[in-house]
C-alpha cells in the first residue's frame, strides 16, 4: 500500500467537504472560561477563569469552596453584604493555582465569564497580569476600579 502526502487537498477532496470556521484564540479561551465555571460550587453565580500568556494556559479557576471545605451546594452559602463568603473566587483560585505550581503571570491575559469584583482586580494587577477579557458585566464597579481602567493598568474588555 502506498501512501501520498499532498499539501493541498485534491479537487475531489474539496468538492466532498468543506473547511471549518476556527473560532479566534479569544473566543477559545472564553469558551474554555464558560467550561471552567461549570465546577463551580456556588449555586448564586458560576465563574470561571482561564490564565494564559503566548497562546498557553497556564492556570484555570473556578469559584469554589476551600480545599476539603464544605460547598454552598450541600450546606448553603455564607452571605455577607448579599455575597457569598465561602468560596474564593474564580481569579483568585487560578492565580493560587499558577503560584503553587511556580508559573510566572507577568504579561499574561486572563479570561473570566464574569467580570472581575473589586477585589479579585486588585489580585490579578499584582500578579503581573496584564490583560483581562470577561463576557457578563459584574455590575458596578467602585470608583477606584473605573480609575484603574481608565488609566490603562491593564487592558480590558468585553467580549460577547
Amino acid at each position: 500500500m502506498e501512501i501520498k502526502f499532498t499539501t493541498t487537498p485534491s479537487p475531489e477532496d474539496t468538492k466532498k467537504s468543506t473547511i471549518p470556521t476556527r473560532q479566534s484564540w479569544d473566543d477559545y479561551f472564553m469558551n474554555m472560561a464558560v467550561q471552567a465555571a461549570t465546577r463551580s460550587t456556588c449555586p448564586r453565580k458560576q465563574v470561571g477563569c482561564v490564565i494564559v500568556r503566548d497562546k498557553a494556559i497556564i492556570a484555570t479557576g473556578y469559584n469554589g469552596s476551600l480545599p476539603g471545605e464544605a460547598h454552598c451546594y450541600t450546606h448553603g452559602c455564607f452571605l455577607q453584604d448579599s455575597h457569598c463568603i465561602r468560596t474564593v473566587h474564580a481569579e483568585t483560585n487560578a492565580i493560587n493555582q499558577a503560584a503553587k505550581n511556580g508559573a510566572s503571570l507577568n504579561g499574561a491575559t486572563i479570561y473570566c465569564n464574569v467580570e472581575p469584583c473589586w477585589n479579585c482586580y486588585k489580585n490579578i494587577l499584582s500578579a503581573g497580569i496584564t490583560s483581562i477579557f470577561f463576557k457578563d458585566s459584574y455590575g458596578s464597579k467602585p470608583y477606584i476600579h473605573q480609575e484603574c481602567v481608565l488609566r490603562n493598568l491593564t487592558k480590558y474588555e468585553r467580549i460577547e
